[in-house]
């Protein structure tokens, strides 16, 4: 008897799975009300809105970080989660990181800020769009790799950032020199989440003792110190990526993967 008899009968029966699809929405919905509290803040007022977006934007970072996983798990992958994914995606990390930078440090340039954030904004669609194309035919090894910088991952290295410049500020006090490294860093990120730089997924990391270990101490270096713990480790990664192709490979295979063969990655 043929397998999904019913997809068969009505070629356009869309399937979808409800509990990754659910965390996606949650990423969705976490990008637009980040948004709604970017409109919130007023330039020389306090911070807090803007500390209730970053919140935000991670909390879509970590939705995002668990739905393609459980849809693997549960063997409940897709093309309508991959694309529900991308279009939640271009909001979360894409259009409300750029204008978080906006509102606090670009809205100062009256023509480059927008090219900044646009710029941003549209290389992040970009990467979104070759991630599809790429995901619908894979070749081998390609579920180790991203292809370019995530685009949650350049939005989680965005507002990292953005936290520790108005750490190192002080409580809603003005930006001080260091707020001139946000728009650098969107540049750069344009530019790598729409390069042929490989980063790795790590999403067949071997759980040995000294990964464990390392984790463990990841987690006490966050409650310790939030902002710089959590920007570094956005850093590091997108210098990996670029340090990558010179480390030895017996090194790469210890830190990045198992035995295993990797799934097709979700980001």
């Amino acid at each position: 008897m043929p397998e999904n008899t019913d997809a068969a009968a009505d070629p356009n029966r869309v399937r979808i799975y409800f509990l990754p699809n659910l965390l996606t929405a949650g990423n969705l919905a976490c990008g637009f009300f980040a948004l709604t509290w970017i409109f919130k803040y007023e330039q020389g007022g306090s911070f807090e809105p803007i500390h209730i977006a970053i919140r935000l934007i991670l909390a879509a970072f970590v939705f995002d970080f668990f739905d393609g996983r459980i849809a693997r798990l549960a063997k409940r992958e897709s093309p309508f989660g991959r694309e529900f994914d991308s279009l939640a995606d271009m909001v979360s990390f894409g259009v409300a990181p750029a204008f978080l930078v906006y509102r606090i440090v670009l809205y100062q340039f009256e023509r480059s800020g927008w090219i900044v954030a646009a710029m941003y904004l549209v290389c992040g669609g970009i990467r979104l769009a070759r991630f599809n194309v790429l995901s619908s035919r894979p070749t081998p090894g390609h579920g180790k790799e991203f292809i370019g910088f995530p685009i949650p991952s350049a939005a989680a290295l965005v507002v990292s950032m953005t936290l520790l410049v108005m750490w190192l500020a002080g409580h809603d006090k003005p930006l001080g020199a260091s707020r001139w490294v946000l728009p650098a860093l969107m540049i750069l990120l344009a530019v790598l989440m729409v390069s042929d730089v490989k980063y790795p997924t790590f999403k067949d990391l071997d759980w040995t003792p000294a990964a464990f270990a390392g984790v463990v101490l990841v987690a006490l270096l966050l409650a310790l110190n939030f902002q710089v713990t959590l920007a570094g480790l956005f850093v590091a990664y997108l210098l990996y990526g670029l340090v990558r192709p010179w480390v030895s490979k017996r090194f790469r295979r210890e830190i990045e993967e198992d035995d295993t063969n990797g799934d097709t990655p979700s980001i």
